[in-house]
């Protein structure tokens, strides 16, 4: 591969809609549903944008759109790998924000552009886990078998490995995330246990494991030789491991508002990753 996996030129993102505040939570710890704080979540996601572009990321971002509460979720509608962008099917009402993203990666990035022909296929972006060596696909609610073989059609260059997802799981990056070169965060819950099982019988490539106690702090983000993850607030325990990584720089940022709706913290930037001009 003619490219280093984990070094990004650009961060596409998109900022947040009053609107977001309005989904679905997901349910608190003592089991209550809790409202996100639109201001809040946006002084979080400033410092996760002020975050990348410290690490040298260009950002380009998008306006945000009322009628689009999922629209700062970017990383849903595309997976960039090289100097190809496959633009999913996330499943919703979300053509506008995946018709949006299609033309800035296209245009403005000046991508190769794949579409999913098969109309029966659909593929959301948290389902997708890329080590850099080859593709995890989690099939899911919102990811089926022909949106991973259209992913397979887009980056031949890989092997891609479907995972089945427990029905109780939403994505298959609510349970593990790449931490680094060659490193995995994975949960230690007994669906977290089972996906990871599958991926090592599945997958071409060996892997350090970072075993996390809480799934949702797998959701790290590895940028330019360094990790983005949970705060010591957030998730106490797992902060703890992530101290033990001494390979990568790391960058503890807060995501507690928008995680309440689902935004995970590798859902708020599509990562453009550094290529040799053609």
């Amino acid at each position: 591969a003619d490219w280093l996996y984990g070094h990004y030129t650009t961060a596409l993102v998109c900022r947040v809609p009053e609107s977001t505040a309005s989904q679905p939570t997901t349910t608190g710890l003592n089991g209550s549903k809790e409202r996100v704080n639109i201001e809040q979540a946006r002084q979080e996601w400033e410092r996760v944008i002020g975050a990348l572009r410290r690490l040298g990321a260009g950002v380009l971002e998008l306006s945000p759109e009322e009628e689009c509460p999922h629209g700062p979720f970017v990383a849903d509608c595309a997976v960039v790998c090289e100097g190809t962008a496959l633009v999913t099917r996330p499943g919703g009402d979300r053509r506008k924000e995946v018709e949006v993203i299609k033309k800035v990666l296209e245009q403005d990035l000046k991508l190769d552009i794949v579409q999913m022909l098969d109309d029966n296929a659909t593929l959301h972006g948290q389902d997708v886990l890329f080590t850099g060596k080859e593709f995890f696909v989690g099939l899911t609610w919102f990811t089926n078998q022909a949106g991973a073989r259209a992913l397979a059609d887009a980056f031949p260059d890989y092997r891609v490995s479907s995972i089945n997802v427990p029905n109780e799981i939403e994505h298959l990056r609510d349970l593990c995330g790449v931490a680094g070169p060659n490193l995995l965060a994975v949960g230690k819950s007994k669906a977290a246990k089972m996906v990871l099982k599958e991926m090592e019988l599945m997958g071409e490539f060996d892997y350090e494991i970072l075993s996390l106690p809480d799934d949702l702090a797998t959701d790290c983000v590895y940028m330019n030789g360094t990790i983005l993850h949970c705060t010591k607030e957030e998730f106490p325990d797992s902060y703890k491991v992530f101290e033990t990584v001494t390979d990568f720089h790391r960058v503890p940022v807060s995501n507690k508002e928008l995680r309440k709706v689902g935004g995970a913290l590798s859902r708020l930037a599509l990562l453009v990753p550094l290529t040799k001009m053609k």
